[in-house]
């Protein structure tokens, strides 16, 4: 029962969170889980369809802007609505939130990639009926959302009619009292085009700004022979009436094919693309085309799955978690995945840092070559990047923005924004990765030396070297963003240490190469011997805060000078903090809305000796208030690490099923992809502690007390591996490939695909 996701209720609060839980999509569209045939009016819903990168640009106005200060931002449209499907019996609508609902069942089929909704419902006036509505988002036909609906009359015999409509009139959800949401200015679409012909309708509309356009092309199909068809169209949409006369237990099937297009992908003719791709599915039903959606599925479940043998609730939280990472992600050049997916309007769309240090490491680890295409994604913008960097005064590198669609910075907020200036390095950290794990010395020709040389190139603009000899980063912001505009935060410093040192030693390989590109790639990335020097001097004499006193790494070099905030007595009521004190008194203090610190050391705990690790997580956990969703996963990973198995237990709980179960409130917004992404994490680096080394990858598993086994997949070298641990080891079995050494408690264990290998 843990590949299927169920409801039985309609209240209100429980729908609209429904609408994220619910949600199809593909990296490409997205479709939040709204009724075809709506709600009471008075009902608060995010009616939204999006497509992957598709944006508008809106002003950002200030009272007082400064030099630098992005004047405009990017923000993710919700596009035409494809959804609607109205239903009438003899005139009267359906809606079970009249009449009698004698049984409803709401199911998301993670194994199968489709969405249904079963109820038995009873009309005001007696009429009852069956009816059974089936949706997906195509993984194969990326532009397809495709709707099915059955209704079987049970005591009468009349009509029944289905309306159906192509919506441009849509608009975006807007919240003035909650920054994570937009505000305002939301409408950003106009219809510039509908027609209707034979038995579709076809809407193009444009963007305010950026001139974008999209275009929805419906097809209706029926396995019934109609009593009347009308068809009709306004400028705003395209409607079609479908009516049938039916007999009590008579199937009545009605299924619609929704083709989105966009200018960004499909070039200017959006009519002749979407007719095209409409043409080339024509043939295929709903089932068929859902025997192909559960094939790929399959696959992805073979090389991803995680099992929990000894809590039903975990198990269903993980596999609800990855199953929407991957109908997020983006699988072209244009798009990434943002911190709500395809779910929702939270955060407007835009792609944060969440993406290469929570959410690659999955596709890393399951699907190299999806991880390839975020990877290229952020090459796709280095040009940006370094553009950037000039406009916040610095003569090289690579800074690239914090909020972003199309690789121009969104943030209107520098201190907790443009100033997290670790983006640059933790997109290098997921080349590195990325590296580590597939030896894929191609793409770092093409794309990755590249990338890492410039964001190297920024940190020797940005810091400096001290009379002391130390090379030091002042005024940026690491991960927290209760503590900003700090000198030498220590997450900063250590990861621009990473990519400092890692990009000399690429450079250093590369020289002694002969293959294509690395000649065309030297003459373009304009090195020298003496800056690569530099970069490695830089890396070695980097100041990384350390406290004697505590045996701690601070923060950053202040920040044990301050306050500390009295966590105990803050009403739970003023919680998130962000929502209800000034930026200035959170940053006078020390109060962490998110692992910083802590997260460094989990990313290169090489760094450090195991003591200061264990003193630096137990000192921030103290002070640790969680108010993000990037953060509990990241204190279980450690925890684990640390040999506390308990409280990384309970970190993780929290973790898994923050969405399903709504602890942060606000799932309304869309899905907290970061915190998906962590819970992999929290199984795969932390109870597993899986790790990815230059001299291959590192295991050293524990299992909770309250599990029996758990297993999960992964990929090294492109050869596919399963772990398996219980109470007195692990198995790993190679599934296929040349013999292959991995690590597991240090001690070197070689694996073979013939053999099923234990280690005790």
């Amino acid at each position: 029962m843990t590949w299927k996701i169920t409801s039985h209720s309609i209240s209100e609060a429980d729908l609209i969170n429904e609408e994220s839980l619910f949600f199809l999509g593909n990296g490409y569209i997205g479709v939040r889980g709204n009724f075809e045939e709506g709600y009471y009016p008075s009902f608060t819903s995010i009616r939204g369809t999006y497509i992957n990168a598709f944006h508008d640009i809106t002003a950002i106005n200030y009272g007082e802007k400064l030099h630098g200060f992005p004047s405009t931002q990017q923000k993710m449209v919700n596009v035409i609505d494809s959804q609607t499907i109205a239903i009438y019996l003899d005139g009267e609508r359906f809606s079970i939130f009249e009449g009698e609902l004698i049984s409803y069942q709401r199911t998301l089929h993670l194994d199968k990639g489709f969405a249904e909704r079963r109820i038995h419902w009873r009309s005001p006036t007696g009429k009852e009926v069956v009816v059974i509505f089936k949706r997906l988002v195509s993984f194969i036909y990326r532009e397809l959302f495709v709707n099915e609906v059955t209704v079987e009359p049970v005591n009468f015999s009349g009509d029944i009619s289905f309306v159906s409509t192509i919506n441009g009139d849509v608009s975006n959800f807007s919240d003035e009292g909650d920054p994570r949401v937009a505000a305002g200015d939301a409408k950003r679409l106009h219809v510039k085009e509908v027609t209707t012909k034979e038995d579709a309708g076809f809407v193009l509309s444009e963007t305010e700004t950026s001139n974008l356009k999209t275009a929805c092309l419906s097809n209706h199909n029926t396995m019934n022979r109609t009593s009347s068809k009308h068809y009709s169209q306004t400028e705003q949409q395209a409607a079609f009436t479908y009516s049938y006369k039916a007999k009590p237990n008579e199937v009545i099937l009605f299924m619609k094919k929704n083709i989105y297009v966009d200018t960004l992908r499909h070039g200017q003719n959006l009519a002749e693309q979407a007719e095209q791709i409409s043409t080339s599915i024509r043939e295929l039903d709903f089932n068929q085309l859902l025997k192909i959606q559960e094939q790929y599925l399959q696959e992805f479940w073979q090389k991803s799955d995680v099992e929990i043998d000894g809590d039903y609730h975990l198990q269903e939280g993980i596999r609800f978690n990855l199953f929407h990472l991957l109908q997020s992600a983006g699988r072209d050049k244009y798009s990434n995945i943002s911190a709500k997916g395809l779910s929702g309007e939270g955060y407007e769309g835009h792609y944060f840092w969440d993406t290469e240090i929570y959410m690659f490491p999955v596709f890393l680890m399951s699907d190299p070559n999806l991880a390839k295409q975020l990877l290229i994604y952020r090459y796709s913008i280095l040009e940006n990047a370094k553009k950037w960097a000039r406009t916040l005064g610095h003569q090289q590198g690579a800074l690239f923005p914090w909020r972003t669609i199309t690789g121009e910075e969104c943030s209107s907020y520098f201190p907790s924004g443009s100033a997290q200036y670790h983006i640059s390095a933790d997109i290098a950290y997921s080349y590195i990765q990325y590296y580590q794990a597939t030896n894929d010395w191609q793409f770092m020709i093409e794309c990755g030396v590249e990338l890492l040389c410039e964001t190297a190139r920024l940190w020797m603009d940005t810091g400096h070297f001290r009379r002391d000899g130390g090379f030091v980063i002042n005024d940026v912001t690491g991960p927290d963003e209760y503590t900003c505009i700090v000198n030498n935060n220590y997450y900063t410093n250590v990861m621009a240490k990473h990519n400092l040192r890692w990009a000399a030693k690429l450079v250093k390989q590369l020289q002694s190469l002969d293959s294509n590109g690395v000649e065309e790639l030297m003459k373009k990335v304009e090195l020298n011997k003496d800056e690569v020097n530099r970069w490695e001097k830089a890396a070695k004499q980097m100041v990384l805060p350390y406290d004697r006193n505590f045996d701690i790494n601070p923060q950053d070099d202040s920040f044990l000078d301050k306050a500390i905030w009295n966590l105990e007595e803050t009403p739970k009521e003023h919680r998130p903090l962000l929502l209800h004190y000034h930026p200035l008194t959170l940053y006078r203090y020390q109060v962490c809305k998110q692992a910083d610190t802590v997260l460094a050391h989990f990313l290169l705990e090489d760094d450090q000796n195991i003591d200061t690790i264990r003193n630096s997580y137990n000192y921030y956990e103290e002070i640790t208030t969680h108010d993000s969703s990037l953060s509990t996963c990241v204190f279980s990973i450690m925890a684990s690490k640390l040999g506390d198995l308990e409280k990384a237990y309970q970190y993780f709980k929290e973790t898994a099923r923050l969405d399903l179960d709504n602890t942060h409130g606000n799932t309304k917004d869309g899905l907290h992809m970061a915190n998906m992404g962590g819970t992999w994490m929290a199984i795969v680096f932390g109870f597993a502690g899986l790790r990815i080394k230059e001299n291959g990858i590192h295991l050293s598993p524990q299992i909770p007390k309250e599990w029996n086994r758990y297993s999960f997949h992964f990929q090294y070298k492109n050869q596919p591996i399963k772990a398996e641990i219980v109470s007195k080891g692990i198995f790993l079995h190679l599934m296929k490939g040349p013999d292959l050494t991995i690590w597991v408690n240090n001690q070197p264990i070689k694996l073979t695909s013939d053999k099923l290998v234990k280690v005790s």
